[in-house]
């Protein structure tokens, strides 16, 4: 704990000398030893890998099995088609994760690429990889921190730690502190700076105490590998899915292959009847489909400014019923901006100031001039405090380039934490000028008269107490209070004990780090999608709580809570009281992982969004990260499983609304699919326990499977969002896929599919002299054109297909009609009705075969008017 040592125990634990430095031979002697100073990153999966991955799934397993058995009994059309399938799954797989690889490799930057060192007495700029233990650091404004430091030198330093701490303001930095405590936060070590973090304000010098993985920001990496990764809820579901459909698939087989043996069948017969049974018992076409549609949705999200590092990471997130949110740069604009002005004794809110009075051009004209830091519409440098007064006085037409051209600094005095004031003197014609501002109790003190609708009257106690009391107000509102004083001179040259002294109080501003605008819009959607928003920040209680207010997140102060609360609560306190809280603040990396785990604790769907190093655990914790593409740390983009290239909260919920979409047509397809080879498996059983022939030959299943079943399915999976799908509840995690009236469905229409089938092969059977063939060509198109027709029910459970649209969703009427084509194309063509073995069908045999297939979908429609009546009743 090297904020506990004070300096010189810090110089002789590292054996470096303050004013020389390292030598060159010392400094690349560590390097070879202790190795660069940078953040080891997991390696991209290879292409193979990937490839891989994408095979390790049951229902493809079955298929591996299918195709082999289906090699080895001489069924080689068979056997290619299922290994066709198969691969064009991968390469769907493998497409869109290297996609996102090279996405996120695009956003990578290097945060710290130069450091500026001592090294044989010499000032040096060397990469900041090159940095080891014992460096002597130079820091000054607008430069990042290479590695983690001991603070041996500070004047005025203020570092930008918002990364670590959330917090918005930058931290003050104080070298000569050796601090006693145990466990003292990130953001309360006043002697150390950290890597990757920035100098806004002031200059220093520090002792390099740790690098790479052994920094802070190194640790918190390093956390990230003991969060295991866990399968997403549709992972977990397809996983089950295939699972079952396997052992079925396998149960039906045996079963089969016992009866046809008591039958006295054939074996070999058997076995193709088995291979045709596996076939239909698993939806070849599934795992393809179901990646074009997450792919498909990913490249919607990617337009819609968010990249998805793994397909099912979409339909996570909208599953989502908790969005835990970083504040500071993610509900925040991380920009600290002037929300009030108090002059005249009165406060105003700067949105109601049209026109400037004296007093109130007073007040901009001291905060212009006593400011270190440069703004202008193009961009900005230095402390956020002070441009943020300086973006005030521009909005009213104040430049500090054009003031400091008309009244030139001839002095100052420098901010520090003990005076807690800062003072210029400038030039003003033949005389000059004094401007302070400072901590509102530190400018009291000092100011001995008041300027008062532009005259100067003595500042009374009583005066002082309405300052004050209009300052508490502020301060209740969350905002930073900064007071402004000003005194004329007839000459510069006074003692720097006297320039803070007898000064003329003119005013206060209160400022904040405010609220995005559209994030208030969103989080209010959120609600009305039954979402918790949860902010988790490092700011104070009151600041906190301020933000969530006016962002519509609570209106209960008893909501929030801060970290050193946490750390009195057990895990399972924290678990029985974590739905009481809305906000916590003051949190640390580790209260972050806690809050997350309590909430998952509940069965919650929980995001973590975030920017930060501090936010990377919660990140890998949460069932899904979401991090900031802009402001966001590499930490925390490789933790995360989605990145807004926006920073933007709003996206968020597209993502939701995209995902809820998404995960709703997936279950379209599915069910449709799953109903189109439940209604096979009936054809084939009930055929075999009847001793009849086999009405499908495996070529016929698969055909369907693949082409006839896949088109409808990818076009309902692409079906347009539903109106009224933000005004639903969040489903809960462990309802089935089946859930609801899911499950009738699938087996109602898989019947229905079923027995139209044999109904068209025994009619073929009876109009053609039992001629296997043509019963057989009957029945592959019955249930080839039956799912088709079928498929336009399925949009919607309740809702006619004329209540939904019929030409809303023009992708599922070309597949019906393409599907129509083809499947008449095979049987008339000779070519092709050679290899599936059909017949050409007359004319009266198509009119047939057309109005069978209606069937289901009639059926489905009228089943749907019985449950719009019975709902009304």
């Amino acid at each position: 704990m090297h904020y506990k040592k004070s300096i010189e125990e810090i110089i002789n634990e590292t054996s470096t000398n303050i004013r020389e430095g390292l030598t060159s031979k010392e400094a690349e002697s560590r390097l070879l030893k202790n190795g660069e100073n940078k953040l080891e990153s997991k390696k991209n999966k290879s292409i193979f890998k990937i490839f891989l991955s994408q095979i390790n799934d049951s229902m493809i397993y079955i298929l591996l099995f299918a195709a082999a058995l289906s090699a080895f009994m001489g069924e080689y059309s068979d056997s290619i088609i299922i290994l066709i399938v198969i691969l064009i799954n991968a390469l769907i797989g493998v497409i869109q994760e290297s996609k996102a690889q090279k996405a996120l490799e695009a956003l990578k930057s290097l945060s710290t690429p130069k450091a500026l060192v001592i090294r044989d007495s010499k000032t040096i700029e060397i990469p900041s990889e090159e940095v080891v233990v014992g460096d002597i650091i130079v820091l000054d404004a607008g430069r990042y921190i290479p590695c983690d430091l001991r603070l041996i030198e500070s004047f005025n330093l203020k570092v930008e730690e918002s990364a670590f701490t959330g917090e918005s303001l930058p931290s003050e930095k104080d070298a000569k502190e050796v601090l006693d405590k145990e466990d003292i936060l990130i953001g309360d070590r006043i002697n150390m700076a950290f890597m990757s973090t920035l100098v806004t304000y002031g200059r220093g010098l520090g002792v390099c105490v740790n690098t790479g993985m052994n920094t802070e920001i190194g640790k918190i990496a390093s956390m990230l590998n003991e969060e295991e990764n866990s399968e997403t809820p549709l992972q977990k579901k397809l996983s089950s899915l295939g699972k079952f459909l396997g052992f079925l698939s396998l149960g039906i087989c045996a079963l089969i292959f016992v009866v046809g043996m008591i039958q006295g069948r054939d074996t070999f017969e058997m076995l193709l009847t088995a291979i045709s049974l596996a076939v239909a018992a698993i939806p070849e076409g599934l795992p393809a489909i179901v990646a074009i549609v997450l792919a498909l949705g990913v490249q919607r999200m990617i337009k819609q400014n968010a990249i998805v590092k793994n397909l099912p990471s979409v339909e996570t997130l909208g599953s989502v019923n908790i969005i835990c949110s970083d504040k500071t740069g993610t509900l925040t604009l991380n920009k600290m901006t002037v929300r009030k002005l108090f002059s005249n004794l009165t406060t105003k809110n700067l949105e109601n100031i049209d026109n400037l009075k004296e007093e109130d051009k007073s007040l901009l004209e001291i905060m212009t001039l006593c400011n270190d830091a440069t703004s202008t519409e193009e961009n900005a440098t230095g402390d956020p405090t002070e441009v943020a007064l300086l973006d005030l006085s521009l909005k009213y037409g104040i430049t500090k380039k054009d003031l400091n051209k008309e009244h030139k600094r001839l002095n100052e005095v420098p901010f520090d934490s003990d005076r807690k004031l800062m003072s210029t003197i400038n030039k003003y014609g033949e005389n000059f000028k004094v401007s302070t501002k400072g901590a509102i109790d530190s400018i009291l003190k000092i100011s001995t008269k008041i300027l008062l609708n532009g005259k100067l009257e003595p500042l009374t106690e009583d005066l002082k107490k309405n300052i004050l009391d209009s300052s508490n107000e502020m301060s209740d509102d969350a905002l930073r209070v900064l007071g402004f004083s000003y005194k004329d001179l007839t000459s510069h040259h006074i003692d720097i004990d006297d320039i803070e002294k007898d000064l003329i109080f003119v005013g206060l501003v209160g400022m904040i780090d405010p609220p995005r605008e559209e994030v208030k819009d969103s989080i209010a959607l959120c609600k009305l999608a039954s979402i918790k928003t949860i902010m988790i920040t490092g700011d104070h209680k009151n600041t906190a709580f301020a933000i969530g207010k006016e962002l519509g997140l609570s209106e209960d102060f008893k909501e929030c809570i801060e970290g050193a609360e946490l750390d009195k609560l057990t895990d399972e306190e924290l678990k029985e009281r974590i739905n009481d809280f809305r906000i916590f603040a003051r949190v640390s990396p580790e209260h972050k992982v806690k809050i997350v785990k309590a909430f998952k604790s509940h069965g919650n769907i929980v995001s973590m969004t975030g920017d930060g190093v501090n936010d990377a655990p919660s990140l890998k914790a949460a069932d899904i990260g979401v991090a900031m593409g802009i402001t966001g740390t590499d930490v925390s983009k490789e933790a995360s499983d989605m990145i807004l290239t926006d920073d933007n909260f709003t996206t968020i919920v597209k993502a939701v609304e995209e995902g809820r979409t998404i995960y709703s047509n997936i279950k379209k397809a599915i069910t449709f699919l799953l109903s189109c080879n439940f209604g096979e498996i009936v054809a084939l059983f009930i055929a075999i326990l009847l001793n009849w022939a086999a009405p499908l030959q495996p070529i016929h299943i698969l055909w369907v499977n693949l082409i006839t079943d896949s088109f409808p399915a990818l076009s309902l999976g692409v079906d347009p969002t539903n109106d009224d799908v933000m005004s639903l509840s969040p489903r809960d995690p462990k309802e089935s896929i089946f859930s609801g009236n899911t499950k009738y469905i699938l087996i109602l229409n898989g019947f229905t599919i079923g027995l139209v089938t044999l109904f068209a092969f025994k009619l073929g059977q009876n109009l053609y002299q039992n001629s296997l063939y043509h019963a057989q060509t009957m029945a592959f198109v019955v249930l080839s054109v039956s799912q088709l027709f079928f498929s336009l029910s399925m949009r919607s459970e309740t809702k006619s297909v004329f209540e939904v649209g019929l030409f809303k969703n023009k992708y599922l009427i070309l597949s019906i009609i393409v599907g129509v084509f083809i499947q008449f194309s095979i049987i008339e063509i000779p070519f092709f009705s050679e290899i599936f073995k059909v017949y050409p069908l007359n004319r009266s045999d198509i009119f047939i075969v057309i109005l069978i297939s209606l069937i289901p979908f009639a059926l489905n429609e009228i089943l749907k008017l019985f449950l719009r009546k019975r709902k009304r009743l």
